[in-house]
């Protein structure tokens, strides 16, 4: 069932609605010296619900596609080989132009300037002199934790960023400093347990009222703060895992810390940000689906050869080991207009599904299908229309990944997790199989994966252990993070699954290997005389700090 957003927030910007407030302030000559655009006498938890809203598509900067369409699609979807096009994009063919200038500079522009300003907001208000110090514990515990997730997307994406000195403007701190991925790493590792430990169940009647206020502006677990815990905690788990190829000892200490404090235990954990048709076009609807729907943003929407083939299984002549998740993730070879969509002949056959493969122009693809000329639409097989209704719910972070970093964390001796790696990734499997239903709208049972189905699968797949067995978490990982391609690149760069083939174009920016990160925006290098500490060389092959495979 799709969560609407609450009324809280669906009028517009919510600092356009805050700033609006303060406005109308007009005792006598009070406020004179005061700038009217200022947050700091803000009820934090309306720019709670902001920065909720902006982690998905990059938030209430007036497009909420932009971020999504030019880094998570353009960008880590091709990259990650499980969209394809004929395009020229970054990730697609290694190639450099408009757009990808757009691609590396998105995330740097969107989640500084809107949800992390959001966050520093909240924390000056509620800290030392602020107008709300020392209240709304629990809001600014969840803060904590969201402002360690962007950061942790951040640095993921460039290495080292501005962290301990950004977000300081205010305090005439217009430069700053580049902080080590490390350094930031072992922050917000601290940030989550702190954080995490921090938040307490109401104990009194203030408290309870300043939780009801929160539980009012989350839209996340509207204040379950169990499933705050949780979330707290599985990215505990999540950025563990990442370093544990160069600091297994912060790997063991805080993979077994997140575990023992509890992390997500179901799909009902999963952290969803809920979006809706109206009222506004360009922050509450959900940017992927608004990237690719036709006569929207029309984005090309074929996936790729390397996805297919990994969802069909060895015998293409048969449906027995296909994995369930084909014709969930696939809408099949598909006629997509503004008014719907439909099959075309034998386009809902699973046998007939067809991956475009990646880093092929036109005329290639003509070659290789052997005629000219060639109808895309009646060849490959697209993404699934009934993931992309634009009140679609935006996923975050699933409880499939946990199960999967448990099982990788078990068969790799890192820390100290309960169980076996077998029952970790079944599970992990399951629950990556089992967690569309939020989707399906009312197209109830189409993206429904029964029990039966996912058991039938693992035993025709059984989990081998050692290495094959950490190139089936990987994979199951890739297929995890379907939508989420960011997460899917970065984890790729972890691990080396799936082994992909890079595409070798001509003109491509990376020698014919598959980006590893983003270049840093121009308007950055140019701008900022504390630029020389950033991750160098800045260009497209240059590894982060964890990723030493």
């Amino acid at each position: 069932m799709k969560k609407n957003i609450k009324s809280l927030i669906i009028g517009t910007s919510i600092v356009g609605l805050v700033g609006a407030g303060i406005a109308c302030n007009t005792d006598e000559l009070k406020g004179l010296n005061v700038n009217p655009q200022a947050l700091d006498n803000v009820d934090p938890n309306f720019l709670f619900t902001s920065v909720e809203l902006g982690a998905a598509s990059g938030g209430t900067l007036g497009d909420n596609r932009y971020i999504d369409w030019r880094t998570n699609i353009n960008f880590a979807g091709y990259a990650i080989q499980q969209l394809a096009s004929t395009g020229g994009e970054l990730g697609e063919k290694y190639v450099e132009s408009g757009s990808t200038f757009e691609s590396s500079n998105a995330p740097f522009e969107f989640i500084y300037a809107d949800q992390l300003k959001n966050i520093s907001v909240i924390f000056k208000s509620t800290g030392a002199g602020g107008a709300y110090e020392g209240k709304f514990n629990n809001m600014v515990q969840a803060a904590r934790i969201v402002r360690a997730f962007l950061f942790h997307r951040l640095t993921d994406y460039y290495g080292n960023i501005p962290y301990f000195e950004s977000m300081k403007a205010a305090e005439g701190l217009y430069f700053p400093h580049y902080d080590s991925q490390e350094s930031i790493y072992q922050d917000l590792l601290k940030e989550l347990d702190e954080a995490t430990a921090a938040i307490k169940d109401p104990a009194d009647a203030n408290e309870e009222v300043e939780h009801t206020a929160f539980a009012r502006a989350d839209i996340y677990f509207d204040g379950d703060l169990s499933k705050w815990r949780k979330w707290g905690n599985s990215l505990m788990l999540r950025l563990g895992m990442r370093v544990a190829d160069v600091k297994s000892d912060w790997a063991n200490t805080y993979v077994s810390k997140a575990v023992a404090n509890g992390v997500m235990t179901s799909n009902a954990d999963n952290v969803f940000v809920p979006m809706a048709e109206a009222p506004s076009l360009w922050t509450s609807q959900n940017g992927i689906s608004r990237a690719f729907i036709p006569g929207d943003g029309g984005q090309t929407a074929f996936v790729s050869k390397t996805l297919v083939d990994m969802l069909k299984g060895p015998n293409t002549g048969s449906t027995a080991d296909d994995d369930p998740r084909l014709m969930v993730l696939l809408g099949g070879i598909i006629d997509w207009t503004p008014n719907g969509f439909s099959p075309f002949p034998g386009g809902d056959d699973p046998l007939n599904q067809k991956g475009m493969p990646n880093g092929k122009n036109q005329t290639d693809l003509e070659t290789i299908e052997g005629h000219a000329p060639l109808d895309l639409n009646t060849t490959y097989s697209k993404i699934n229309p009934l993931l992309m209704d634009r009140d679609e719910p935006y996923m975050l972070m699933n409880y499939g990944e946990v199960e999967l970093l448990q099982a990788e964390a078990i068969e790799r001796g890192i820390g100290t997790v309960p169980g076996t790696a077998q029952a970790h990734y079944e599970a992990g499997v399951k629950a990556s199989m089992q967690m569309y239903t939020p989707y399906e709208g009312k197209a109830t049972g189409a993206l429904t994966v029964s029990d039966a189905a996912v058991n039938g699968y693992l035993a025709q797949f059984p989990y081998q252990g050692g290495d094959d067995g950490l190139e089936q978490i990987g994979n199951q990982m890739w297929l995890n993070h379907y939508m989420n391609w960011w997460e899917a690149w970065s984890e790729w760069r972890r691990t080396g699954y799936p082994v992909l083939t890079p595409v070798v174009y001509p003109g491509n920016s990376t020698g014919g290997t598959i980006p590893v990160r983003l270049k840093y925006p121009n308007a950055e290098v140019a701008g900022n005389p504390n630029f020389s500490a950033g991750s160098s060389p800045n260009d497209f092959t240059t590894r982060v700090w964890w990723d030493v495979d």
